[in-house]
């Protein structure tokens, strides 16, 4: 591929990036302070704080005018009535968007023991949200064969309209993922999930804040991800970026952007995504 071309996808990728942060105290004010309103955030639920930490989060950055994608883990959630009144909730905010994770609740809250039994509540009830989101896994699911969870997408497509890939370090596991869906006929724009330019001191304290529970969990889940940003010239996004655009280039794979995982240093990687949009500078049209 000709770097121009590669360079613009990477663009369009960046231009359209968005925020996952987590639910704590003081993260709305460094988002307010340091993102602008054109970028999207996502809010994580955890079992720790609660999905009425999510929520809240949630609506205080809508009435500040952010688009704002609350995480409602099916398992977290106890069943129909309470989705009812949540959909109520973020209706009355103004919220359209939602993404629906399984979560990591054990024993769950209810009914709800994956992301699809959500959903086809979610359905029931009217289908309240334009845009509902759903998990990828380029990656081995640690309990889920490989062609299970590529046929979960194909039995979501009625539900879902995006697909986030999970955190991976390896842009053509991630490359070979998406063609595989796109040959299984999976219709759902994707997003492909990166870890921002996160530094591994401050992964460890944000980790040792969400909760001694989370936090467990959150260390043991992503053990390799410390390792890699920790290594000499190990991670970096931009060149993780740009080989995932190098493969993905073909609009027929439906890539619509990237769902940056930010550990909530949002200033830090608000800042590095308008760097690499002005060191690739305007695109071919804008010149």
């Amino acid at each position: 591929m000709r770097n121009k071309t590669r360079e613009a996808v990477t663009r369009r990728l960046l231009q359209a990036a968005r925020y996952e942060v987590l639910p704590t105290p003081s993260i709305e004010a460094v988002i307010v302070e340091h993102v602008g309103t054109d970028r999207t955030i996502t809010v994580t639920a955890s079992p720790t704080k609660g999905l009425g930490a999510t929520l809240d989060l949630a609506e205080r950055l809508a009435a500040q005018g952010y688009a704002v994608v609350p995480h409602l883990a099916a398992r977290m959630i106890s069943g129909r009535d309470e989705l009812a009144d949540i959909v109520a909730r973020l209706q009355s905010a103004g919220i359209g968007s939602v993404f629906v994770p399984a979560g990591d609740q054990d024993p769950p809250a209810g009914k709800y023991h994956e992301s699809l039994d959500l959903l086809q509540d979610l359905a029931d009830l009217g289908s309240p949200f334009p845009s509902v989101g759903v998990t990828g896994y380029p990656e081995s699911h640690p309990s889920i064969h490989d062609d299970l969870t590529v046929q979960a997408m194909w039995d979501k497509r009625r539900f879902a309209t995006n697909v986030v890939s999970n955190l991976t370090f390896d842009p053509d596991l991630v490359i070979r993922w998406v063609k595989r869906l796109r040959d299984r006929r999976v219709p759902m724009p994707v997003l492909i999930g990166l870890p921002g330019p996160v530094e591994r001191a401050k992964l460890l304290s944000m980790a040792t804040k969400i909760g001694v529970g989370d936090s467990t969990r959150f260390l043991a889940k992503n053990k390799g991800m410390f390792a890699r940003i920790a290594a000499p010239g190990g991670y970096d996004p931009m060149r993780f970026l740009e080989r995932c655009a190098h493969g993905l280039a073909d609009p027929a794979m439906l890539v619509d952007g990237v769902h940056i995982f930010t550990f909530n240093q949002v200033a830090e990687t608000e800042r590095w995504r308008t760097e690499q949009l002005d060191r690739l500078g305007p695109a071919v049209s804008e010149v």
